[in-house]
């Protein structure tokens, strides 16, 4: 029995593949909603906190999380070496200028004289 349906056509197999390969490309594009930036920056003036990736914040991400949990730290045959952190010094992104802050000049209360009446 013959098909009649669209679905076994060459040129629908060829429409779906690439409508997975597409799906795909997107799921797997670096730059993505999910993916990393394109240049990291620490939050500045103008920004909400961000969510930055351990890789973008050391380059031994892994080292310093597993000292940190403990991992390894009762081994007695192999101990673990001293841990080095290996950080990246990230720049911090402004989305305005901040102007400098102008401060009155000190205020000199004279004790000699008594205080003004208000009517």
């Amino acid at each position: 029995m013959a098909s009649t349906r669209n679905k076994n056509t060459p040129g629908n197999y060829g429409a779906e593949e690439k409508s997975y390969r597409l799906y795909r490309d997107n799921l797997m594009y670096q730059h993505g909603p999910l993916g990393t930036a394109y240049k990291t920056e620490l939050p500045g003036l103008g920004f909400n906190p961000a969510q930055i990736p351990a890789c973008k914040l050391s380059s031994n991400h892994t080292d310093i999380e597993t000292f940190l949990l403990g991992i390894n730290s009762t081994n007695l045959v192999n101990p673990a070496p001293p841990l080095e952190p290996k950080l990246n010094c990230l720049t911090s992104a402004h989305v305005f200028e901040s102007k400098p802050v102008l401060m009155p000049e000190p205020l000199v209360v004279s004790r000699s004289q008594r205080p003004f009446a208000i009517p």
